[in-house]
């Protein structure tokens, strides 16, 4: 099949990604379950749009029998996924997301066996969260055969946050704290590490923070022990660090809600200036038990606007026929290289 299916197109990644897909020349098919939102985004379109629920599993499935693939944008991930990979399952389409939930992650990761059983590719993270890193991560490896260790150091410049970003990071506030080690995923405080790292413009101070990277790059590259950091204001730092303490005034259902409810009150994300002139950074760092390194640095265009680039160029493979069956990783379908076909993508050897 050559259609595909963009459910909660409506939504401000959403909206990038149906935008780019137009502008390719696709006419996917919008979903949500806020009719009002979609037929405000779909009245110059003019493309196919159903409002439908979730959990209307017959309906989804009625629906899904007529594409070939999913491209699911509806967060928080955590709450969406598995009534959308169920209906992937039961009828053959392929799975994307665009999340990065580290148990979400794991959860579509095991699915594995059905996914092949049922011929079908299942991807999530495939936006920003995690193509570029994972990729990074990858090359790293292919390097250093005998890594046992993986960092990684995320650093945005002159961009923001969706305020769907915003509410996925508070609804897993109480998980921000995730790494790899000895090849088990391991709960640690949050902001357990801070430390200092050079991405071309002197020291900038990262905290560890649990990237989906801490799941995927086990999966794609093997290595046992993985962890990620990224820069956050100093104020965040300290919000993290408090957390350890204040968490239970921030992790129970009524205190999300309510940092959700204000979180509506801001911007929807990243102006156009921003997602044009932003940009992003990583640091990759790869080690053996030789106490070996080998480090690169990857620059990639602004996060959203990636997300909606490497999000609709895997759909386009997929309907190209140009994929494998089963959980994917970005690098495991595409080799560490994929990230590299993208304008305003450069990687630098350290």
């Amino acid at each position: 099949m050559t259609t595909f299916l963009i459910y909660g197109s409506y939504g401000y990644t959403g909206k990038l990604i149906t935008k780019l897909a137009v502008e390719r020349g696709h006419r996917p098919i919008l979903a949500g379950r806020d009719a009002k939102k979609l037929a405000a985004q779909n009245a110059d379109l003019g493309l196919p749009a159903f409002e439908i629920d979730l959990s209307e599993s017959e309906n989804l499935d009625s629906l899904l029998n007529d594409v070939g693939v999913v491209l699911h944008c509806a967060g928080p991930f955590g709450y969406t996924y598995k009534a959308m990979t169920e209906a992937c399952l039961r009828t053959g389409t392929h799975y994307l997301d665009i999340g990065g939930g580290i148990p979400e992650l794991e959860a579509v990761a095991a699915l594995d066996t059905e996914a092949k059983s049922a011929k079908i590719m299942m991807m999530p993270a495939a936006g920003f969260d995690v193509v570029p890193s994972d990729c990074l991560l990858k090359y790293l490896q292919e390097k250093l055969p005998a890594a046992t260790h993986l960092e990684l150091a995320i650093r945005g410049v002159g961009g923001g946050v969706s305020r769907g970003t915003a509410r996925s990071g508070i609804e897993n506030i109480d998980r921000q704290g995730s790494i790899r080690r000895d090849g088990k995923l391991t709960q640690v405080p949050p902001a357990w590490k801070v430390k200092d790292v050079d991405f071309g413009r002197g020291p900038v101070t990262v905290t560890s923070v649990g990237w989906g990277d801490v799941a995927t790059a086990f999966h794609s590259t093997g290595v046992p022990n993985i962890e990620a950091y990224m820069v956050f204001p100093a104020i965040m730092r300290n919000f993290m660090r408090a957390s350890r303490y204040l968490g239970w005034l921030l992790y129970n259902r009524p205190a999300k809600n309510f940092i959700k409810a204000l979180i509506g009150l801001l911007p929807p994300g990243p102006s156009a200036e921003q997602n044009e002139k932003g940009f992003s950074l990583m640091i990759g760092e790869a080690r053996n038990e030789k106490g070996e390194k080998v480090r690169a640095k990857l620059r990639t265009p602004e996060a959203y606007n990636f997300t909606a680039q490497t999000s609709i160029a895997i759909v386009e493979r997929i309907l190209a026929g140009d994929l494998k069956t089963g959980f994917q990783t970005p690098s495991m379908a595409y080799d560490s290289d994929f990230v590299m076909s993208f304008d305003g993508v450069t990687r630098e050897d350290l």
